[in-house]
């Protein structure tokens, strides 16, 4: 049985996002399986230190860290840029950047679900067109991080909901124009993961290392679990899942 055709070693990724959290746990796996990642969020204080620890670590992909606000084009356009001249080329692309507060509906104020829905949906749309222009030519792969809350919604979280509603849906129509272009776009969307954002906002205790992978009953899972997946969706195993949302989320949780 062979393994090779989950590899991504020798490709070049951009993951937004990536200073904490989902986005930090991609960048360092596929880092270690040799690919070369881009680690990007506002700040370029909080992503140098995970591409330091990369390019100080035994993985095989090199690390170059790249300050993008993804609601603004411009940044999200240099930032493609400057991996293609670091890098030579542009094969994956995560969008992952995001961000959320609970509220009643009643409450969101005009700016706070513009806001919401320009980091989420915005961001996504910039990101990805700015890919493309570099993965026409030669194919690529594009994931778009959603949530279960734009799948059946969530309270106190319509903003947010709504917002990754459209990314998953604009996940399905992208990848049927993108697909004759060798590009294929999938989605992941979480449910709880034990990331310091979510449980600082969701009032949840606990260390993602003490999550046990091997238990099956569990509706909380690990960043690292997330980055398993993409990691498949980013590489040749995937090669006939185009269009798609793959929900990860853990044990079902049915009425009685």
């Amino acid at each position: 049985m062979t393994t090779s055709q989950f590899s991504v070693d020798n490709n070049t990724a951009i993951v937004t996002g990536s200073s904490s959290g989902i986005g930090k746990a991609i960048v360092e796996r596929f880092a270690d399986d040799g690919a070369n990642v881009v680690v990007t969020s506002r700040e370029l204080d909080n992503v140098e230190p995970v591409a330091d620890e990369i390019n100080e670590s035994d993985s095989d992909g090199r690390a170059l860290a790249v300050e993008c606000d993804v609601r603004d084009r411009a940044s999200v356009e240099a930032l493609v840029e400057t991996t293609v001249d670091e890098f030579g080329g542009l094969d994956v692309l995560v969008n992952n950047a995001g961000a959320s507060f609970q509220a009643d509906p009643a409450d969101i104020s005009e700016n706070g679900w513009k806001t919401i829905v320009d980091i989420n949906l915005h961001g996504t749309f910039h990101c990805s067109q700015a890919a493309y222009e570099h993965m026409q030519d030669d194919g690529g792969r594009i994931i778009n991080i959603a949530s279960v809350a734009g799948q059946r919604g969530s309270r106190r979280m319509s903003h947010y909901g709504a917002a990754k509603a459209a990314v998953i849906n604009y996940t399905t129509s992208a990848a049927a124009d993108w697909c004759q272009d060798d590009i294929r776009v999938n989605c992941i969307a979480p449910g709880l993961v034990a990331t310091a954002g979510v449980r600082s906002q969701m009032g949840i205790d606990g260390d993602a290392n003490a999550i046990d992978r091997e238990s099956v009953d569990r509706s909380i899972g690990r960043p690292e679990e997330v980055a398993d997946l993409a990691q498949f969706l980013a590489s040749s195993a995937s090669s006939y899942i185009i269009g798609e949302t793959v929900t990860i989320k853990g044990a079902p949780r049915l009425e009685e």
